[in-house]
């Protein structure tokens, strides 16, 4: 049997998408009783400085936070790292140089899932907070895979935060699904063929069978291949390469 690796989880941001990626890591690992499950370290730092803040404001960076708990994680015995965070990867590149942990990398794995599940030329509809929109992630990653990216005009975006926001401070009612199914069916109309619930408060409130067309959470595709990895059903992510350290961590 593979060695089993250990799970890393870098969260906090927020805490409610840390618990719902550490409860689909469970449901995920085909496990019959406790010793079967998976060891998993979770770090969950909310002090992390807002993501979206620092890449459209100039707010604080939130490298070095995430650098400290990367390498809190490293230290505990992580085997690799995932991120429950979609905005924070804009800062992963930085992150993954000062540590020799691998990072699993949920914008990839989820452009690789949409590559599989329709064809090239599609247009895929993006909820994601305005960081992430901003920063291109899901664009470069599925044009790579040949795919589409479209997110919301400006007004409809402001609703996706809006609802981003509410689910940060607890409210994960119908209301706050409300928010943001108006955008997220704009996005159909717009001839997006699938939608990406690209921030991980959105799976909160959005569920299968809201929309017309596949929706895809990334949280549930990184619990997958995470679990996967961990059980060597996949290789373990490429060490990075060393002596990049960034220049702020210490």
């Amino acid at each position: 049997m593979a060695e089993r690796l250990v799970i890393g989880v870098l969260g906090g941001m927020g805490p409610l998408a840390t618990v719902d990626l550490y409860r689909k890591i469970i449901e995920t690992t085909p496990a019959a009783r406790d010793q079967e499950h998976l060891h998993v370290i979770i770090d969950a730092d909310p002090s992390v400085p807002d993501r979206t803040e620092a890449l459209l404001y100039g707010g604080p960076d939130p490298t070095p936070w995430l650098i400290a708990g990367a390498r809190r994680l490293a230290g505990a015995g992580a085997s690799f790292i995932v991120v429950p965070c979609n905005t924070a990867h804009a800062f992963l590149p930085q992150v993954q140089a000062a540590v020799e942990v691998p990072f699993l990398n949920m914008i990839d794995e989820t452009a690789d899932r949409l590559a599989e599940m329709l064809p090239a030329g599609s247009t895929i509809g993006i909820l994601a907070t305005a960081g992430t929109v901003a920063s291109g992630l899901y664009y470069r990653a599925l044009a790579e895979r040949g795919l589409r990216a479209i997110a919301p005009p400006g007004d409809e975006q402001t609703l996706v935060s809006a609802a981003i926001a509410a689910v940060k401070a607890g409210q994960v009612e119908r209301a706050t699904s409300e928010l943001v199914l108006g955008p997220a069916l704009g996005l159909v109309r717009s001839g997006a063929q699938a939608v990406v619930a690209a921030c991980t408060e959105l799976p909160l409130i959005l569920r299968t069978g809201d929309l017309p067309v596949p929706l895809v959470d990334p949280t549930r595709v990184l619990a997958e291949a995470a679990v996967a990895v961990a059980l060597g059903q996949r290789p373990l992510p490429a060490t990075p390469s060393k002596g990049l350290a960034y220049r702020h961590a210490e």
